[in-house]
């Protein structure tokens, strides 16, 4: 069987790029608990990470109505920002592999270009990326949904076939294998390695060891 060569890495942004999943979570567990939907961090890790915003609100309003989930969604982007800004970092590992790998980037997240903006500049690498940044809010269905990848490969001008897709998420890997791309599960984080396990996926623990994977596939 022939394989094709790698022409371009698609990052997912929160929890591959930055260590924002760990603050994500805190935030939602705190929310679930005053809003009257008890969450543990399994479950948040469950339910909403990986998946677009208007995924989990769907869920939120589906569980206490419109209006407790309008609230709860004001009330975590103001969390979430406050937390970002009071100390945000790169994954560990993250902009050393960065600096290795020579083959084209982009990036691709369940996040909105806003949210992108605000965690990438943070943490000095929205300049890595500018220009290459997309967004769940540019396609029709979000991870699981293979949408954001294809999208993301189109506008770089690359086949799927060519493309490998970072992710630390169970939708995000199942997205970059509905897209027909190679998946590359990063089990430093929050996901159990096991829920990011499956064909033509890699799971890695060392965001150092990016660059030799990638070069080995």
């Amino acid at each position: 069987m022939i394989i094709t060569p790698i022409e371009l890495v698609i990052f997912d942004c929160d929890g591959v790029l930055v260590d924002s999943e760990r603050i994500a979570a805190r935030v939602q567990v705190a929310l679930g608990a005053e809003f009257g939907w008890p969450l543990t961090e399994a479950e948040v890790v469950d339910r909403f990470i990986g998946r677009s915003s208007a995924s989990i609100r769907e869920q939120i309003t589906g569980r206490l109505g419109p209006e407790v989930a309008a609230h709860w969604w004001d009330r975590f982007e103001e969390l979430h920002r406050e937390a970002v800004d009071s100390g945000l970092s790169p994954v560990e590992g993250l902009p050393q592999a960065l600096d290795a790998i020579t083959l084209p980037t982009c990036v691709a997240s369940s996040g909105s270009h806003e949210k992108m903006r605000h965690t990438l500049g943070r943490t000095g690498l929205y300049a890595r990326f500018e220009g290459r940044i997309h967004s769940a809010t540019e396609v029709a269905r979000g991870k699981p949904a293979p949408d954001l990848f294809l999208y993301a490969a189109q506008r770089m001008g690359v086949d799927p076939a060519a493309c490998a897709v970072v992710e630390d998420s169970r939708p995000g890997v199942q997205a970059a294998r509905a897209a027909g791309m190679r998946a590359f599960g990063y089990a430093g984080g929050l996901t159990p390695a096991e829920q990011l396990e499956g064909p033509g996926t890699v799971v890695f623990d060392d965001m150092r060891a990016l660059p030799a994977l990638l070069a080995g596939h």
